[in-house]
Formats: structure tokens, sequence, C-alpha cells
């Protein structure tokens, strides 16, 4: 019989856990979508490469959908078991609520640790399948990247630079400059142009530029005598307008797949994630030590001067001083070079304190990624006992209230997690406190939801809040007397 009904309690958890997983996904999908929007335009990626950039950067989200979804799933079915009076039945049949929530409570801890090893050996792996193709990408339409005034090497073998670049696509350029670039026995050749544009080529493996009013100038006499090169002089021609195309396949072709980035803290597992913390330690330490030492160095080198300048000035105090006098004394030098190494002192701590704040920053990352592996499995179990506590409570299904509730323990839960991870980052806390803090607040409250279920508690009973501030609400009411009709 209790085999029926946990496969029946199973089952009635199970369809809303699907549908809402779906949802959420697709919504976090839509916004990497929103967020990266302006990599995927004009770069003659195809449906099926666009597709698989989404699906890697899609599987990353799953830490964080998961435990959403156990939250919303558990609320739901749990008040539509109170809405549908199938929890009175199974406690008039003698079935306590811990029963009742028992084989959902096996399905979230499997849930719970099946997350753990897929945010350990799975997305480590997409991730860094991810930005190596959002890092290749934003290379396939070089004309898309270059920064004017600035010479960029992006088109294998040649060397360009433009003045401005304008267009919705960045199209559109003006003082252009290529330069290509050729070997002792190849020939030299400059292109100088007024304007150009990129046109979309029939082959996708070149770039097409249309160049207008410009000259050419070339060395026809790669790998000929100096004597030679001396006697003929280079070659320059004019044009009104100049087709050029350069071969981008090596980028297009290669690049979209190829893993040219390794070294990332989010590309490793936990245990590897340990060896990264201790290096990092290690080299903050060696550097705070040398920091410490440049600064406590030149604040002795300050001490010591004004000790110094200090004994040998013997003189008495004058009872009047005028700035005429102070013009050539040596008092008013030896307080200005005080003053100096002072103000250089502190331009050195700030300079030092700048350094320090990227470290610190890193360190915090790379602490809280790894522990967030572990905190969020946890953080299944704990949404699972408010969500089904907070569903038997509420004795109400659907999408209406149950949603809302979900959102705003949600919107709590991200609020204590970024704002830890900021602290942490800051320095303000130790990142595996800050890592840790959001189900430290969340894990009483669960236990506190768990306990007022279990008691049958009428939480969000409006008569019974009444009935508690009745004896304040008196206060404020104006009592009439009793009229006796005649």
């Amino acid at each position: 019989m209790l085999k029926i009904l946990d496969r029946y309690i199973i089952k009635t958890f199970f369809g809303p856990f699907f549908f809402i997983f779906s949802v959420l996904f697709f919504i976090f999908i839509v916004n990497i979508i929103w967020v990266q929007l302006g990599q995927f335009m004009g770069k003659g990626l195809s449906t099926f490469q666009i597709l698989k950039l989404l699906f890697y950067l899609g599987v990353s989200v799953i830490s964080m959908v998961l435990p959403l979804t156990i939250l919303l799933a558990s609320i739901m079915s749990f008040g539509e078991f109170g809405e549908r009076y199938e929890l009175a039945a199974m406690k008039a049949a003698g079935i306590s609520l811990t029963r009742v929530m028992l084989p959902l409570l096996g399905v979230t801890v499997v849930l719970s640790v099946m997350l753990y090893f897929f945010s350990n050996n799975i997305i480590p792996d997409f991730q860094r399948k991810a930005k190596n193709m959002l890092f290749n990408i934003a290379q396939t339409k070089p004309a898309l990247n270059f920064t004017p005034g600035q010479f960029i090497d992006q088109i294998p073998g040649y060397m360009v630079k433009f003045d401005k670049i304008t267009g919705e696509n960045g199209e559109n350029i003006d003082g252009v400059f290529i330069h290509k670039k050729a070997t002792a026995y190849d020939n030299q050749q400059s292109i100088v142009a007024e304007k150009g544009k990129f046109v979309p080529a029939a082959n996708r493996n070149y770039l097409k530029l249309i160049l207008y009013n410009g000259y050419v100038y070339e060395d026809n006499f790669a790998g000929k005598a100096e004597n030679v090169r001396l006697k003929q002089p280079d070659q320059a021609i004019k044009f009104d307008s100049l087709t050029s195309h350069f071969d981008v396949s090596e980028i297009i072709n290669k690049a979209i797949e190829e893993e040219k980035i390794t070294d990332d803290y989010r590309f490793q597992t936990f245990n590897q994630l340990n060896k990264t913390i201790d290096q990092t330690k290690k080299d903050n330490n060696k550097f705070f030590t040398n920091i410490n030492n440049d600064v406590l160095n030149q604040t002795n080198s300050v001490i010591t001067y004004m000790d110094t300048k200090q004994n040998r000035s013997k003189a008495k105090p004058k009872q009047l001083l005028k700035l005429d006098t102070l013009k050539n004394d040596k008092k008013l030098e030896i307080i200005n070079n005080a003053y100096s190494r002072l103000e250089n002192l502190k331009t050195t701590t700030e300079s030092k304190n700048n350094e320090i704040d990227p470290m610190v920053k890193y360190y915090g990352k790379v602490v809280i990624y790894q522990q967030r592996i572990v905190t969020y499995s946890f953080t299944c179990i704990i949404f699972f006992l408010i969500g089904a506590s907070l569903g038997s409570i509420i004795r109400k299904g659907g999408m209406g209230l149950p949603v809302i509730i979900a959102i705003v323990i949600f919107i709590i839960f991200y609020v204590i997690n970024v704002g830890t991870e900021n602290m942490a980052w800051s320095g303000k806390i130790n990142p595996y406190l800050a890592a840790w803090i959001p189900n430290i607040v969340l894990f009483p409250f669960g236990i506190w939801m768990t306990y007022k279920a279990l008691t049958d508690s009428q939480l969000f009973d409006a008569e019974k809040y009444k009935a508690f501030f009745k004896p304040v609400t008196k206060l404020f009411v104006k009592k009439e007397e009793h009229k006796r009709y005649q």
C-alpha cells in the first residue's frame, strides 16, 4: 500500500518538475541570448553552430535552475495534495506528513548528488567549450573587431589600420592602411585609401573589401641585388575603386571549435581547484610580503630622515616667523623634504592597494566557485524542506500563489548570494563563509517551516493574526454604549 502511495507521490512531483525545469531553462537561455546577442550578429554562423553554443552555455545554468525547480515543484505538488484533501485523507489513514515527505526527500537527495557530480565533472568541460567558442566567434568577422586608430593583425598575412569605423555592423571605414606581411623573397605591398566598405563575399572563407580613392605601393624586386633596387624605385598605382579579397578560412573553419583557452579556474574540478587555491594563496602571501617590506622600508626611511634632521637642529625656535626670513631657512627645506617623502609614501600605498584588490578578488572568485559545487547541492535539500512545508500549509496548487512565494524565496536567496559574493571579492568576508551564508540563513527557516507543517500550523490564516492583534486593535476602536429600544 505504501509503495503504491510512494509511486503516486513521486509521479505527482515529477509532473510539475519537468514542466518547471523546461520553462526556467528556457528563460535562462533567453537571458544568455540577450546578453550574447552582439557576438552572434553578422558572424556568418550556421544554425547548428548557434544551437551548439547555446547548449554549451545553457549547461552551466542547470546548477541554478535545479534548486529553484525543486522549490517550485515541491510547493505545487504538496499544495495540490492539500487542495484535493489528499493530505487530510493520508493523515486520517495514520500516515504522517513526515512519511509523505520521505519519498520526495529521497528523490531530492538523489538529485542533489547528481547535481554535485554534474557540476564537478560535466559543467567545467562545457564551460571550456563555451568560452573557447565565444572567443573564436569574436574573431570570425575581423571587420567587427577592429579598433579605430590601432594596427590590427587579425587578418592572416596582413597588418591593417582604420582611422574611423562607422555603420550598423562596422562595415564603413575611413583612412585605410593595409600592409602585406612578406618575407625577403616576397613582394612588399602597402595600400592606402581614403575610405572603404566591407561587403558579403560569395565565398564565406573570404573577406571582401572595396576601397575608394587610394594608392597601391608595391616593390616588385624581391630577392634582387641592392644596386638593382636602388636604380628602380617602388611602383605606385592610383585607383578610384579597388576590390580586395582576404583569405580568412584559417579563422572561420578552424577557430570555432579550436580550444585556445585552457587556463581558467572554471574549467577545473573540485580537487583541481584545491591546487589552484593553494597556489593562489602562496602567490598572494609572497606578493603581500613584498608589498609590506616595500612600504615598511619607505616608512622607515621617512622616519629616519625626520629624526636625523631633528637631532641636527639645536637652535631655539623663533618667536616670530616671517615669510622673507623662512625663504632661505634650512628648517623649511627639511619640512618640505619630509612632506614630499610622506606624499611619496601615500602614493606608494595607494598604488599597492590597487594591485592588491585584483588578487583578493581572484582568490575569492576561485574559492566561491569551488564551494558552490557543493553548496548548490545542499540548497536543493533546503529548498525542498521549505517548498514541501509551505505547500502543505497553504494547501493551494497551480501556478498562482505557489509561484509568487517561490519567487520571493528565490529572490531572497539570490540577493544574499550576490551580496556575500561581492563582500568576499572585496576582502570584507572570508570567501568560504560567503559561499555558505545563503544556506546557513535558509536552513533554520526550512527547519522551522517543516516544524510548522508537522504541527498543522495555520501560518497563513488571516483570522489567527487578527485574533493575535485584537488586544492592540481594541485600543484604537471607539466603544459605544448599549442603547435600549424604547
